[in-house]
C-alpha cells in the first residue's frame, strides 16, 4: 500500500463510485471551502495503482501558529479493513505533522443504529461498537453519544427509503401528512426550480426562518458561492403561491358547497328533522363560513401581491445514493398554506429522477420526547414514514501535544461564556 496526494480528477473519480460516497466529501466541496481561504488536500492509499481509500481535508489556521484538518463526513475508507485503517491514520498523522497540523477532525458517514419511525431501536439492530472502538485504540478520540439537533453533520437523520413507486410510497406516509401535501395545491402553492437569480430569495426566506427560530443563517454571498461551486450537485426549491389559484378554488368549493346546503335546507323541508341533518347543516354552514372567509383573505393578498408571492425555499443536495434536504425555510405568516408539504414532496418526486436509494430530511434530534424544544422538526419528518439513521458520531485525532492546550484553552473559553451567559 502506497499513500499519496490525489489529484483532483482522481479523488472525483474514487469518490463517485464509493459506498460511503456524500456530498460533504466532493471535490465541489472542496472549491466552496477555498473560496472561504481555506487550503484542501485530497489524500488516499493505493494499491496496484489502484485508489482503495481517501478523503478530502479542509486546512484551515488555528493557535499557536498550527493548523487544523477537517475531513466532512469522511474517510471514504472500509472501515471493516483494520488494516487498512491503520495504515490510513498512521501515515495521515505524520503527513499532518509535516504541515504543522495540530489535530484531524472527521465525522464519518457510518451508521451506528437504525431505528423505527418511532424511534425505537428495530428488534434486531446491533450497535457499530466496533468502528468506534478501533478508532479510539488507534488515538481518535470520539465527542460521544450526542443527541444534540445541530452537533457536527447531523448525528440523527431520518431517511426514507425508495423501494416502490410513488404513488405506493405516499400511502404509507401518515394522513395528516397526505392531506397536508394535497392542500397545498388547493392553496394555491406550485413549486419552480430556482436559478442563481433566487439566491436572494432563498437567502431572505431561510433568514426569516432563523430569526423567528432564534438561530444563526448563512448570508446571501455563501449561497451564491455554494451554488457556482457545486451547482451540479445542488437544487433550489421556491414555494410560490399564486392567490389568483387560491380564489379560484375557493370560489369553487364555496360554489360546490353552497348547492349541497341549498339540498339539506330542502330535505329538511319534508323529511323528518333528526340529528344527522342538523349536524349536516351545520357542517355546511361552517365550511361556507370558513370558504367566505379564505375569499375575502384571498382577495385581500391579491390587492397585495397581484403577481403571488414567494413563500418557502429549500436547498436540496445530491449525497451518493442519497438525495438530502439540506435547510428549508418558510414565511411564518404563510404557514397555514403548508408551503413546506410541496417542497419536501416535489423533492421526493425528483429523488425518483434521480435513481436515489432514499431521501434523506437530514438531522433531527436523538431526543424523541414530546416536551424537546425541537420536537416539531422530528414529528413534521415522522409523517413521511421513514426511519431514524444515528452515526458514529466525531472524532478528533490529536497530532501534536498543543491540541491538547487548545482544547483547555477551548472549554475554559467555553465556561466563561457560561458565567459571562452569552
Amino acid at each position: 500500500m502506497e499513500f499519496v496526494t490525489l489529484t483532483e480528477k482522481e479523488f472525483k473519480d474514487f469518490q463517485s463510485k464509493h459506498e460511503l460516497a456524500n456530498f460533504f466529501q466532493t471535490v465541489e466541496t472542496g472549491k466552496l471551502r477555498e473560496t472561504y481561504g481555506a487550503k484542501v488536500h485530497y489524500l488516499g492509499v493505493k494499491e496496484k495503482n489502484k485508489i482503495i481509500a481517501g478523503a478530502m481535508f479542509t486546512d484551515t489556521k488555528s493557535m499557536f501558529g498550527m493548523r487544523r484538518y477537517y475531513a466532512p463526513q469522511g474517510f471514504l475508507i472500509d472501515y471493516d479493513n483494520k488494516e487498512l485503517v491503520k495504515f490510513y491514520t498512521d501515515n495521515l498523522k505524520k503527513y499532518a505533522k509535516e504541515h504543522k497540523c495540530m489535530f484531524i477532525r472527521l465525522d464519518p458517514n457510518v451508521i451506528y443504529r437504525l431505528r423505527d419511525v418511532n424511534g425505537d431501536l428495530y428488534p434486531d439492530d446491533k450497535p457499530n461498537d466496533e468502528v468506534i472502538n478501533y478508532l479510539k485504540s488507534l488515538g481518535y478520540k470520539h465527542f460521544g453519544f450526542t443527541k444534540d439537533y445541530r452537533f457536527t453533520l447531523s448525528r440523527w437523520n431520518y431517511r426514507v427509503k425508495i423501494d416502490k413507486p410513488y404513488e405506493e410510497l405516499k400511502q404509507t406516509f401518515s394522513k395528516s401528512t397526505r392531506k397536508n401535501i394535497d392542500s397545498t395545491y388547493r392553496n394555491g402553492v406550485s413549486i419552480r426550480i430556482g436559478t442563481k437569480d433566487d439566491v436572494k430569495t432563498l437567502t431572505e426566506l431561510l433568514k426569516a426562518t432563523a430569526d423567528r427560530k432564534h438561530f444563526l443563517s448563512r448570508d446571501e454571498e455563501y449561497y451564491n458561492r455554494m451554488y457556482d461551486c457545486c451547482g451540479d450537485l445542488i437544487r433550489i426549491y421556491i414555494a410560490h403561491i399564486d392567490f389568483k389559484e387560491y380564489l379560484r378554488v375557493n370560489k369553487e368549493d364555496l360554489e360546490a358547497e353552497q348547492k349541497n346546503n341549498d339540498e339539506i335546507k330542502e330535505k329538511m323541508t319534508h323529511d323528518m328533522v333528526g340529528n344527522k341533518l342538523t349536524n349536516k347543516l351545520e357542517t355546511s354552514n361552517k365550511l361556507i363560513e370558513k370558504y367566505n372567509a379564505q375569499i375575502k383573505e384571498a382577495e385581500d393578498y391579491l390587492k397585495e401581491y397581484p403577481d403571488g408571492k414567494d413563500v418557502g425555499a429549500l436547498l436540496s443536495v445530491k449525497s451518493g445514493k442519497e438525495y438530502i434536504t439540506l435547510v428549508s425555510g418558510i414565511l411564518g405568516d404563510f404557514k397555514k398554506f403548508t408551503p413546506k408539504y410541496a417542497m419536501y414532496n416535489q423533492h421526493i418526486l425528483d429523488a425518483y429522477d434521480f435513481k436515489m436509494e432514499y431521501v434523506n430530511f437530514f438531522g433531527i434530534s436523538g431526543d424523541f420526547s414530546k416536551d424537546n424544544p425541537v420536537y416539531g422538526v422530528y414529528e413534521f419528518k415522522k409523517g413521511f414514514n421513514g426511519e431514524v439513521v444515528e452515526m458514529v458520531g466525531e472524532f478528533t485525532l490529536p497530532v501534536s501535544f498543543k491540541y491538547y492546550l487548545y482544547n483547555m484553552f477551548r472549554h475554559l473559553k467555553i465556561a466563561y461564556r457560561n458565567v459571562k451567559g452569552e
